[in-house]
């Protein structure tokens, strides 16, 4: 059973029933979004924008599953549900092929203080998980971070030659303000910061300023507040447009009963994301969902660890 201060630094500050330490790790469910965040995540031109437009790239996409937290609280994953339900969580990145490029969505852990605080099972190192899907680390061309999270972005050094695209205002306030008296950080790494700024210094990190497309009918969207800045991925299949919703959905259920998750600054704003998300899917199937174990069964095996969503 993992403690309530552990959680908080997997998973950020819940913005339901946080223990009164929860200030020092992440900004209350009523504090306004003062990063510039639209009011309405489902407004705005990207909408209107299908990424399926002629001429764009059709890709393959992957889960890649690298671990598993077992007997996890559900009632951490999913706002308001029974305290006493457990799951084991898949931890898990995406790899979207197609157009010239080899795009992971986030990069998993590795460094050997996480395996301390955590019981991980079935652990395969994330450069070597994706390998396994028939990419080398030096062939990830681009790496999409969905947010700052030690479980999101501690791998984001095992891919040396990719660019990474982050939201601006993510990697302003997590490479800032987050470390001053009073900032918010928890769950997030200082070698992972460090990194991030290493990259910009080289010329390979990319700040994105909201919703945009980012790569040829590669498109990321504002998230719901999971972090200060969190955003999700939509790219053209041959069946339609997937979304990969990262940790702004954790689990199926979340989107099937109108659930917000439980660790975000702002439950509203993450219900109004997943609403936003079934406009951008071409269907509900296509959503796919951060840390739900289901998602390696719904899918066709090609590999061990490794499904393909289309």
């Amino acid at each position: 059973m993992i403690g309530a201060a552990l959680l908080f630094t997997l998973f950020g500050a819940t913005a339901f029933g946080a223990p009164a330490f929860a200030p020092a790790y992440g900004a209350p469910a009523f504090e306004a979004p003062a990063h510039g965040a639209p009011a309405l995540a489902g407004s705005g031109p990207a909408d209107a924008l299908g990424p399926a437009e002629a001429g764009a790239p059709r890709y393959e996409v992957y889960a890649i599953r690298y671990a598993t937290v077992p007997d996890f609280p559900v009632s951490d994953l999913i706002s308001g549900v029974d305290k006493s339900r457990k799951t084991d969580i898949a931890m898990m990145v995406w790899l979207v092929r197609g157009g010239g490029h080899n795009i992971l969505v986030d990069t998993g852990f590795y460094r050997p203080q996480f395996f301390k605080s955590w019981n991980v099972k079935d652990f395969v190192r994330p450069d070597e998980a994706v390998a396994r899907a028939g990419v080398k680390p030096d062939e990830i061309t681009d790496v999409i971070l969905t947010h700052a999270h030690w479980d999101h972005a501690d791998g984001a050094d095992l891919f040396p030659k990719a660019q990474i695209w982050i939201q601006k205002d993510e990697y302003t306030y997590y490479t800032g303000e987050a470390w001053q008296r009073g900032g918010k950080h928890g769950g997030i790494e200082p070698d992972d910061v460090e990194y991030l700024l290493k990259a910009n210094l080289a010329g390979r990190l990319h700040l994105v300023d909201g919703d945009a497309e980012i790569l040829p009918g590669i498109r990321v969207y504002i998230g719901g507040r999971h972090t200060w800045q969190s955003q999700y991925v939509s790219a053209p299949t041959r069946s339609g447009t997937v979304v990969l919703a990262s940790d702004n959905m954790y689990l199926y259920e979340n989107l099937d009963k109108h659930l917000p998750i439980a660790q975000t600054f702002d439950a509203a704003s993450n219900l109004r994301a997943q609403d936003r998300m079934k406009t951008i899917a071409s269907k509900p199937e296509l959503i796919i969902p951060g840390h739900d174990p289901a998602v390696m069964t719904r899918f066709p095996k090609v590999a061990d660890g490794v499904v393909r969503i289309d």
